[in-house]
């Protein structure tokens, strides 16, 4: 059986975000807390909490030519914004100085659970 995937459920749905700055002066290589600090500006629509404290934000990579790669999910895959999500974060990045790429990708596993959230998400959400 093939394994589905989340444009089988929502195929108007991006599941990753895309582009390139063809930037060849490296002044500084970009810093993951940037990028950190970047991603928290984007909040879940649903949710009142930033996307990184939400605990979607499962991977960041950071090349040595700034080439930003990033894994990240979603608490339900049936999310109304699912196809934003990605562009949001990649967008989000996008004002740091010397990035040469930007790719973000969903993914769905491992699967999101509270486990996941910051502690001030938790006390956000009252959720314990």
């Amino acid at each position: 059986m093939e394994e589905k995937k989340l444009k089988d459920f929502l195929p108007d749905k991006n599941s990753s975000y895309i582009k390139k700055f063809n930037n060849s002066n490296f002044t500084s290589k970009i810093k993951q807390e940037q990028v950190i600090e970047c991603i928290r500006t984007v909040v879940d629509p649903e949710i009142p909490v930033n996307l990184y404290d939400l605990g979607l934000i499962y991977e960041i990579n950071i090349s040595d030519k700034n080439d930003i790669k990033i894994k990240m999910t979603l608490t339900n895959p049936n999310c109304p914004v699912a196809g934003t999500m990605p562009e949001s974060v990649g967008k989000s990045i996008e004002k740091l100085s010397n990035l040469n790429s930007i790719e973000v990708s969903l993914v769905w596993h491992p699967t999101w659970n509270k486990d996941l959230m910051s502690e001030e998400a938790k006390l956000a959400l009252d959720i314990f």
